[in-house]
Formats: structure tokens, C-alpha cells, sequence
């Protein structure tokens, strides 16, 4: 057998709760019910899974992963719903719930949830974290702070930069120096990385000179120049 696993069931009615730990006990795991996200949070569970009705929170999945990550709880969360479709499940897994599975509980599908727990719930925790920390960094940027990481995700040098936003090479300098000391990062590499956890990166690039006035030649027509690419 699978190693034993503790397993939160949050939300839904009594009956469909009781339902669900029926099966998990019968097939050797452990469950622990919660009437609501409240008392869960309450009892602050630090291991095991959370198995959370689609209704459990009003904002949906990803606001559910929100609380739990603001009140400290990074178990994977599976979303479990009556007869669920295709845009639920997508919807649920792109926010961040590891799996999806039907209502009521069948012994095939809780077997299946179990496998891919073990295989995939501690990088999927970890991952989580990193994003969760990466857009608290992101968040205590100004504008401007992140207009010149922005620049920098698209290889921009300082001087690149400047004319982009027009302002000087040395205002960009200070941007960038508060903006790796608020991120917490050494070098620009690790900025960028960060930026991509925090999942805002938008692949296409942003049209030089968007905000420019008509008379203004924008500075850059395509990427930079190799010379003026940061290290």
C-alpha cells in the first residue's frame, strides 16, 4: 500500500463530507473534516493534503490558495467537485491546485490523487512558495522600480533603459539599485528570475516608445544592441 496519508475535507454539505472520509479510511489513510476554510485555518494543519469542494471559497481556487499561503499553510490542494467540467478543472489547475477529482470519491480516482500527490506534491509545494514569495518582493516596487525591471527582463542596459523611459542613466541607476535591494537580489539575473516566478512576465514585448509622443523617435525599434545587453 501507498504511504499513509492524512487527507483535510473542507466544504461541502455534512453528507458528502462524511462520504469522503468513509472512503479514505477504507482505503487506509487518515481524514480530518472541517465544516468551512475558517476552521481549517483554525486548526492549522502542517502535513498531509487539503480536498477542498469547489464552493469552499466564494473567490474560487486561487483565492483559496491565497489564505492558505497569507495564514502559512502550503499543502497541495485538490479541488473536488460532483461531476466536473472541463473548464472547472482547467480553471482550478491553472490557479494552482495540484489535482482535480470527481465527487463522490471512487477507490480508482483516490488512488490515482494518491500517486500523483507522492510524485508531484513537494515540487508543486515548493513552487508555490516561490511564487507566493516572489510577488510579495514584487509588490514593494514603485512603478518606475518596475518599469526598469521590466526593461531589464528584455536584456536592457542602463543606458537603454534611460531612453526608453526618458530619464537619465543615473536616475535608472538609482531605480535599479532600490529595486534589487527590495527584491533581495545580488544581480540582475536573479531579478529577472524572480520576476518570472512571480508569474507577470508577458512573453511578447512591450512596443518601444508606446508612451512616446508622436514627434519623439523612439529609441529602440528592436532589441538592443549587444553592447548595451546587461551582464
Amino acid at each position: 500500500m501507498d504511504q499513509r496519508l492524512t487527507m483535510h475535507i473542507v466544504g461541502g454539505n455534512s453528507r458528502s463530507r462524511a462520504a469522503q472520509s468513509h472512503k479514505i479510511f477504507a482505503m487506509g489513510h487518515h481524514a480530518e473534516v472541517y465544516s468551512d476554510l475558517a476552521e481549517l485555518l483554525d486548526q492549522h494543519p502542517n502535513e498531509g493534503i487539503i480536498i477542498a469542494s469547489h464552493d469552499a471559497v466564494d473567490g474560487g481556487t486561487g483565492q483559496l490558495l491565497d489564505q492558505l499561503a497569507d495564514n502559512g499553510i502550503w499543502l497541495p490542494l485538490v479541488v473536488a467537485c460532483e461531476a466536473p467540467g472541463v473548464n472547472e478543472v482547467v480553471v482550478a489547475i491553472q490557479a494552482g491546485a495540484l489535482d482535480f477529482i470527481a465527487l463522490p470519491l471512487s477507490e480508482e480516482g483516490l488512488r490515482r490523487m494518491v500517486a500523483h500527490v507522492h510524485s508531484d506534491a513537494g515540487r508543486h509545494a515548493e513552487a508555490r512558495r516561490r511564487l507566493i514569495d516572489a510577488r510579495h518582493r514584487i509588490s514593494a516596487l514603485s512603478k518606475r522600480e518596475r518599469e526598469v525591471l521590466d526593461w531589464l527582463a528584455q536584456g536592457c542596459s542602463n543606458k537603454a533603459i534611460a531612453l526608453e523611459l526618458e530619464i537619465s542613466p543615473r536616475t535608472v541607476e538609482i531605480h535599479r539599485a532600490n529595486m534589487m535591494g527590495k527584491l533581495g537580489a545580488n544581480h540582475a539575473a536573479e531579478a529577472v528570475r524572480l520576476r518570472l516566478e512571480a508569474g507577470e512576465w508577458r512573453r511578447e514585448k512591450r512596443t518601444a516608445g508606446a508612451n512616446r509622443s508622436p514627434d519623439v523617435e523612439p529609441a529602440i525599434s528592436g532589441p538592443p544592441p549587444i553592447s548595451q545587453r546587461a551582464n
